[in-house]
């Protein structure tokens, strides 16, 4: 019997319990073509069909995930930046904003515009759902056509800080220094102080202590639709979906995650490009 047979036979799981389906956007719903599949859009029908709801959950801004929780016709707010920002796209309700304090923002801005890490990253602040940067780099405009948001370019950050970043994000194409960079911070940070996450290798994220998907998840679960955590089935690939994946009573990590996020899942799918979002969700909730 393998471990995941072994787990489902020593819960109460049953198809019929999972009421609340919560779905990261890239690397698990979407690929490289940034778009979702027909086997996707056809399988999470299918779930809808069967009563069971199913959300958005990302890192992205609330404007970049906009079309992907209107095309699958999700009727629960739509959990962006990680969680800072929950919004019902049908009343334009915020149910939650949870920016970055204006200390720690200044704080992180001079951290990234230390001269020897100044030309490396690019960094990016959202505010009021648009996001400003210093400049246009080559990963402002790779980031610019993933996401389909303009940057608006202000020289300076700092003139920035008057307000309250929903989130913070620094981005270089070397990987290594985004690593060192997230094990510096932590050191600097307790998760009392600042959440801090990697939603792609090349992505270091930074936002409210409060703020992850497993809170958000359970928000959407608990308080919106009073289910409880055995109701709810989450699949993701990143460090970032870590604490949904941990929240949910089944949940799946995608075959193209890390190793670390992988055993944190109930099950491992294939990658996104083998629709492995939809073999999952057809394994636990259609079959």
């Amino acid at each position: 019997m393998t471990p995941l047979e072994n787990y489902l036979r020593s819960t109460d799981y049953q198809p019929e319990n999972i009421k609340l389906l919560v779905l990261d956007i890239d690397g698990t719903i979407a690929g490289q073509s940034n778009t979702l599949s027909n086997p996707v859009k056809e399988v999470i029908a299918a779930v809808q069909a069967k009563g069971i709801q199913v959300a958005i959950a990302t890192g992205r801004m609330y404007c970049s995930a906009l079309r992907f929780h209107q095309e699958i016709g999700s009727m629960l707010p739509l959990v962006a930046y990680q969680g800072a920002w929950i919004q019902d796209p049908h009343s334009h309700k915020i149910h939650r904003h949870l920016p970055v304090s204006r200390e720690i923002a200044q704080q992180l801005l001079e951290y990234f515009e230390q001269p020897d890490l100044r030309s490396l990253l690019s960094v990016h602040f959202y505010i009021n759902d648009q996001l400003y940067v210093r400049e246009i780099t080559q990963e402002t405009q790779s980031y610019q056509q993933r996401c389909g948001v303009t940057p608006i370019p202000v020289g300076d950050l700092r003139q920035l800080l008057d307000h309250e970043p929903t989130k913070i994000l620094a981005l270089c194409d070397d990987a290594n220094l985004i690593q060192q960079l997230l094990a510096n911070l932590r050191r600097i940070y307790n998760p009392t102080e600042l959440y801090l996450t990697t939603s792609v290798a090349t992505f270091l994220e930074a936002a409210n202590t409060h703020v992850n998907k497993g809170n958000a998840v359970r928000y959407l679960a608990e308080e919106i639709l009073g289910l409880e955590s055995h109701n709810v089935m989450t699949i993701g690939d990143n460090f970032n979906d870590v604490e949904m994946l941990g929240y949910a009573g089944i949940s799946v990590a995608m075959g193209d995650a890390p190793p670390e996020v992988q055993a944190i899942a109930h099950w491992v799918a294939p990658s996104v490009e083998l629709d492995g979002a939809a073999v999952a969700m057809e394994k636990f909730l259609l079959s």
